[in-house]
């Protein structure tokens, strides 16, 4: 029931219930585009190497503009950013639509894809910073983003498996057009929400500032071989699921001789199993020792593709895949964990864009050479090689990794806290143990103060032991207010973060209390991580946006 009330409160707030249902809208078209797409290029030319190497094209902005995307966001009004990005993708699909209607060369097809694909990467970004700006308060956060993760998964769902029945009508061009309709959609949606500009928060209290950085150079040298163990999975895992998203459509046409619209059912088997995926992956990755998972996840991915080359008909081939989808996923989720816990926040952002950068040129690479393979042998043989060589890459993975990299330190009672908030619940796990081992301690006596009305807002708090009030100046003569008190477990502190206004009231300890801190900018990073890591994904396949929300093309 308390579950079922949280997620009420989330559907009451305007602004969250629009900005959800334009997300659904907007998957189920990303998806439909995506496959609308596949097809209209393998109809044109019957070939593998031209398919893969379209698909390996499409994604190569993501490597060039993620950083100029990340800065944008940073420096303008979110909500324009989103606006103005939907809005130039939804032109770019009506000229797509007449493209494809019109039967034009593949060559300006290709263009309008590229240029889609452009503005798309400045979109993930933004959403994924804009959403916890439209929250009331604490209670809605948790929710609101495994809301958003669900309707991710529910869209590659629908969206394929919509598309596949566009094409067996014979409505390709209607794909196209029906994306434009979504982005129109989203672009109403997004009309109505509020503007909303970047936040700065500062630390103030000692006890959660981060320690003194070591010098780079040494940081790089103690992460060198883990970080190595991790690249081989990554770079393998890119190429494997870039050469199974242009494998689809062979698979479906030529293999199990299903027709076009197959490639929909098989693209939706995948998000059937990224929910799987995500379901496993939340019960087992906030465990200390990750070899396990990470192994599991890289076996189950690998028998997956295995079968699914030996499928010679539609129902094992979507069993197949589902299976392959779910284990990747869970691979994806615990390979994201161990870089949260190996590499820190002084070296991350540069690592991540490294990593992302090596990962997708592995996809374009895997899109390319697997439907070559496939064409010169058969698809049966090339996912063999895939499977085989993703048991590989784990193995490989796991012993450069060692055991210290896949089982993180111990964390104290008070701090463990952070990772079972309820009010974080839904957010990317990784993020979660992160944040947990950056967060400082702080106690304090009973009648102390802990934050006051009006000052400004500078810390999350979480309460691990004892009991606070908060109480508000109402003004006017009218005296002091107690809100509510507050328990062990329980969180506060974050309305002024999120909104950058004073704190809107007063919390005292009313025993003596044991408060988990973490940085203003720490949280802010929390909260405005890519809800649900099974998005990385799904992106992989469809784009590898760094965020997903109401991205799509």
């Amino acid at each position: 029931m308390t579950t079922l009330r949280a997620y009420r409160r989330v559907l009451s707030n305007p602004a969250l219930a629009r900005l959800l249902f334009g997300e659904f809208v907007s998957s189920i078209g990303d998806w439909l585009y995506l496959v609308a797409l596949l097809v209209v290029v393998y109809q044109r030319e019957s070939s593998p190497a031209l398919l893969g190497l379209v698909g390996a094209v499409r994604v190569l902005p993501y490597v060039f503009l993620s950083v100029p995307a990340g800065i944008i966001v940073d420096r303008f009004d979110r909500r324009l950013v989103l606006l103005v990005t939907d809005v130039a993708r939804g032109v770019v699909m009506v000229g797509l639509a007449v493209a494809v209607a019109v039967e034009a060369p593949l060559l300006p097809i290709v263009v309008l894809t590229l240029l889609a694909a452009c503005f798309s990467t400045f979109f993930g970004p933004a959403i994924g910073a804009y959403l916890p700006s439209l929250v009331r308060d604490e209670s809605e956060l948790g929710p609101a983003n495994s809301a958003w993760a669900s309707l991710d998964n529910i869209g590659f769902i629908v969206g394929p498996a919509l598309a596949g029945l566009l094409i067996a009508t014979g409505g390709l061009t209607l794909a196209f057009v029906l994306n434009a309709v979504s982005f129109a959609i989203v672009a109403a949606v997004l009309w109505q929400l509020p503007s909303t500009r970047p936040v700065a928060a500062e630390a103030t209290d000692e006890a959660a500032a981060p320690p003194t950085p070591q010098p780079v150079a040494a940081m790089v040298r103690e992460r060198l071989r883990p970080l190595a163990g991790l690249t081989v999975v990554n770079v393998v895992g890119g190429f494997v699921f870039g050469g199974l998203g242009v494998l689809t459509v062979i698979i479906a046409v030529d293999v199990l001789r299903q027709g076009d619209a197959a490639t929909g059912y098989l693209n939706g088997a995948i998000g059937l199993g990224g929910v799987i995926g995500a379901v496993v992956s939340g019960a087992l990755v906030l465990r200390r020792r990750l070899g396990p998972p990470l192994v599991a996840g890289g076996v189950v991915f690998g028998l997956g593709l295995i079968a699914l080359g030996q499928a010679s008909s539609l129902l094992p081939a979507l069993a197949a895949m589902t299976v392959a989808a779910a284990g990747s996923l869970l691979m994806e989720v615990v390979g994201t964990t161990l870089f949260q816990r190996i590499v820190p926040d002084e070296l991350r952002g540069r690592a991540f864009g490294a990593m992302h950068t090596v990962t997708i040129a592995a996809y374009a690479t895997g899109s390319l050479m697997l439907p070559i393979l496939a064409g010169a042998t058969s698809v049966a043989t090339a996912l063999l090689v895939a499977g085989i060589a993703m048991g590989v890459a784990i193995v490989v993975g796991v012993l450069l990794l060692g055991p210290a990299a896949i089982q993180r330190p111990a964390l104290d009672p008070a701090r463990e806290q952070l990772l079972t908030v309820p009010a974080l619940a839904g957010l990317p796990p990784a993020r979660l143990e992160h944040a947990a081992t950056r967060s400082g301690l702080r106690t304090v006596t009973s009648g102390e103060t802990i934050i006051r009305q009006g000052d400004p807002a500078d810390l999350f708090y979480v309460i691990a032991a004892g009991e606070v009030a908060v109480t508000r100046d109402e003004g006017g003569g009218s005296g002091v207010r107690e809100l509510r008190r507050m328990g062990p477990g329980e969180a506060f502190g974050e309305i002024g973060l999120l909104s950058g206004v004073p704190r809107t009231a007063t919390v005292t300890a009313v025993t003596d209390a044991t408060l988990v801190t973490l940085a203003g900018d720490e949280f802010l990073e929390l909260v405005g991580a890519v809800p649900g890591l099974s998005g990385r994904l799904l992106e992989a396949y469809g784009g590898a946006q760094p965020a997903r929300g109401l991205a799509h093309a």
